[in-house]
């Protein structure tokens, strides 16, 4: 991956679009795939990859609620808040949730796993879809906070499947108003992918469809 110095003096520093084609664009047209540059100064969130090989090494309980506190810094449908994170470290608990999510096996090396979860009685008008808004919101958070600091993280999906909410629900005994959204792999990272986007300008329209 590019350093922050590597990234900025080279071309791609310029923004979204290098300057030298940004005449060639049709007026009033996104730029299509091959003409976007990464600026650096996103790179947090470029560089946001999901990690599944992670090191031997504890993370820090500051760190840990340093997470925590981005995550409930996200916004929230009427300031309602329902969130409800449930803070993993021990090793044998890490293991039983691989049980539970196939996709999440990178958990037998991660040192640590938030469950994400949310209270539907405390959502805006008791509603599930603002529950997930509010949620989604509080994770990326998280996944974005993580990077930051130099750790890893991968989401791993636990809402709809019903076989993977029930399981959740026995291992931790959530009470019947809680629903488990999905589980965080945290942890120092054994691999560094490139930062990246899939940015795609057929998903971007302007004023109409």
């Amino acid at each position: 991956m590019k350093t922050k110095n590597e990234i900025k003096s080279s071309p791609l520093a310029a923004g979204i679009v290098n300057k030298s084609n940004k005449s060639k664009l049709p007026s009033g047209d996104f730029p299509p795939h091959h003409m976007v540059n990464l600026n650096y100064k996103l790179n947090y969130i470029f560089a946001r990859r999901s990690i599944r090989k992670y090191q031997d090494k504890a993370i820090p309980e500051e760190m840990l609620a340093d997470l925590l506190a981005a995550a409930m810094a996200a916004p929230s449908a009427v300031a309602k808040d329902p969130w409800h994170f449930i803070v993993v470290q021990n090793r044998e608990t890490l293991n039983k949730l691989t049980a539970i999510l196939p996709n999440g096996k990178m958990l037998h090396q991660a040192t640590a796993a938030f469950v994400v979860c949310g209270d539907i009685s405390k959502a805006h008008r008791q509603q599930e879809s603002y529950l997930l808004q509010d949620l989604s919101a509080a994770v990326e958070n998280i996944l974005l906070a993580a990077n930051t600091l130099g750790l890893g993280t991968c989401w791993l999906g636990v809402h709809p499947r019903e076989d993977r909410q029930t399981g959740i629900r026995q291992l931790f005994t959530l009470p019947a108003q809680i629903i488990p959204m999905c589980g965080i792999a945290i942890g120092w990272p054994a691999e560094q992918p490139e930062a990246r986007t899939r940015y795609n300008p057929d998903r971007v329209h302007r004023e109409k469809w």
